[in-house]
C-alpha cells in the first residue's frame, strides 16, 4: 500500500474509533429504530467490508470469525444470507471490546499485504470512503437513540454557540441552457455520480442561503403543518400519521423552542439552518414561500462556481452553522432538492457485489445535496449524490429555495 494511502487508511480508521470514544458499551449496543444502526454494528460492518472485499480470498489469510459475514453483512445478496435490518441491536455478542479486537486483526493484515495491484488500491479507497458514510451515519444515530432517552444523555459537552445576524435571502439567477452534469475525474467518485453528460436547463433562481430556522418558526406559525393545500399526498398522509409539528428534535419548553443536539437541548436560534426535516416539509415549505426545491442539476451548476469550505466534520462543531459559511453552500445541513435519485444516462453498475452498492437503491427516494456539519470534508465533492426516502428525518437535512426565473 502506497505510503499516503497508508496513512489516510489509518487515519480515517482512527477516526471512527474516536468517535466512539464518549460512549459507553451499553451506548454501542443501542439500536433506536430500523433505519438506524448501533454504533458496534457500524464499528464491525466497516471492517467487515475490509476483509471480505480485500482479504478473505488471499489463500493464507484466515477469518477473523466466520459467523461475522452473516452478522455484519449489511444488505450485499451476492455475498450471503444476513441478520435482519431492525435486529442488529440484538446483537449483544460480540462485545465491543471483541469488535475492537476484530478491527485491530483486519487493521494488521491490510497494513501487512500492502496491497499494490491498481484495483486492489481503487478497492481499498472505495472502502475508506464507505467508512466515512458510517462516521456520518454513527453520529446520526447515536443523536436518534440519546434523544429516545429520557436521561438525554450529551454526547460532546455544550460548545459556545457564535451567534450570527440573519442573512437576507436574496435571489441569484442563471440563464439556463446547456450544461455538464457530474464527475469529471476528481480522485474519487462514487458510481452514482457517473457518468458526465449533458442537462438542458430553463432559466432559473435560486436562494443566496439556506431556509433558517427563524423562516421555519414562520411557517409553523402560519399553520404550515395545519394546511393540507401545502402538502404533497403522501407527505400529508406522513405529517398526520406520524404527529408532525415541528422539525425532529425540537421540543416546546415554557413557551420556547428548543432542540435536541448532540451537545444535547439547547435553544432554537433563528439564524442557524432548520435541520431534520423530511423531503415532504421541504416541499411543502416551498410551496408556502411561493418557491420550488431546486433540482440536482440547479444546485451543482451553482455551487460548481463557488469555494468549497463549510461547516464538515472535522470541525467538530456537530452542528450547523452560519458564522464562518453565510450561503451555506457547502456542509451545515444536506440540502433536498427536486431530483428523484435515479441512475445517469448511460449509468451502468459495477460487476459482481460491489455493483449493490449504490444503483440498487435507485428507487423511491430523493437526492441531497451539499455535505452536512457530520460529513467529513475529505469525503465531500460537488458531484456527491447522497439519497434518503421523502420521509426520513433523523439525518442533518434541510433546504435552500428555487424558482423558475
Amino acid at each position: 500500500m502506497a505510503q499516503d494511502l497508508l496513512e489516510q487508511y489509518t487515519r480515517i480508521r482512527r477516526l471512527t474509533r474516536q468517535l466512539c470514544q464518549p460512549l459507553t458499551p451499553e451506548d454501542m449496543q443501542v439500536q433506536s429504530m430500523p433505519s438506524a444502526s448501533p454504533a458496534k454494528w457500524h464499528l464491525a460492518h466497516t471492517t467487515w467490508f475490509f476483509e471480505t472485499f480485500l482479504l478473505q480470498d488471499i489463500p493464507d489469510y484466515r477469518l477473523f470469525d466466520s459467523r461475522f459475514n452473516y452478522l455484519f453483512n449489511s444488505y450485499y445478496n451476492a455475498i450471503g444470507d444476513r441478520i435482519a435490518r431492525p435486529q442488529r441491536g440484538l446483537l449483544s455478542r460480540p462485545t465491543v471490546e471483541q469488535v475492537f479486537q476484530y478491527r485491530e486483526y483486519v487493521d494488521a493484515a491490510m497494513v501487512h499485504r500492502g496491497f499494490q495491484n491498481p484495483d486492489k488500491i481503487d478497492r481499498i479507497t472505495l472502502g475508506l470512503h464507505h467508512e466515512q458514510q458510517h462516521q456520518e451515519l454513527l453520529l446520526t444515530d447515536i443523536k436518534h437513540a440519546f434523544a429516545g432517552n429520557p436521561l438525554r444523555p450529551v454526547y460532546q459537552q455544550r460548545q459556545v454557540r457564535i451567534t450570527a445576524v440573519p442573512q437576507p435571502l436574496e435571489w441569484l439567477t442563471h440563464p439556463g441552457g446547456l450544461v455538464d452534469l457530474g464527475h469529471a475525474g476528481e480522485p474519487f467518485a462514487f458510481d452514482n455520480e457517473t457518468p458526465r453528460h449533458i442537462v438542458y436547463l430553463q432559466p432559473f433562481r435560486i436562494a443566496n442561503r439556506l431556509v433558517n430556522c427563524g423562516d421555519w418558526l414562520a411557517f409553523m406559525e402560519d399553520g404550515g403543518y395545519e394546511r393540507a393545500e401545502l402538502w404533497l399526498s403522501d407527505g400529508w398522509e406522513a405529517c398526520r400519521s406520524q404527529g408532525w409539528k415541528a422539525p425532529l428534535y425540537w421540543e416546546k419548553q415554557q413557551g420556547q423552542w428548543k432542540q435536541f443536539t448532540l451537545q444535547g437541548m439547547q435553544s432554537v436560534a433563528e439564524e442557524e439552518p432548520i435541520c431534520h426535516i423530511s423531503y415532504f416539509e421541504a416541499d411543502a415549505y416551498a410551496r408556502w414561500a411561493g418557491a420550488r426545491l431546486p433540482t440536482e442539476a440547479e444546485w451543482e451548476i451553482m455551487a460548481s462556481t463557488l469555494p468549497c469550505s463549510g461547516t464538515f466534520l472535522e470541525a467538530f462543531t456537530l452542528h450547523p452553522t452560519v458564522s464562518n459559511n453565510p450561503g451555506g453552500w457547502f456542509g451545515e445541513v444536506w440540502q433536498w432538492t427536486a431530483s428523484p435519485y435515479v441512475g445517469y444516462p448511460g449509468f451502468r453498475p459495477a460487476a459482481g457485489a460491489i455493483g449493490e452498492y449504490n444503483g440498487k437503491f435507485m428507487n423511491g427516494q430523493y437526492v441531497l445535496r451539499g455535505g452536512s456539519c457530520l460529513t467529513p470534508r475529505s469525503h465531500f465533492r460537488i458531484t456527491y449524490r447522497n439519497f434518503f426516502p421523502p420521509d426520513a428525518r433523523w439525518q442533518f437535512t434541510g433546504l435552500r429555495l428555487a424558482a423558475h426565473a
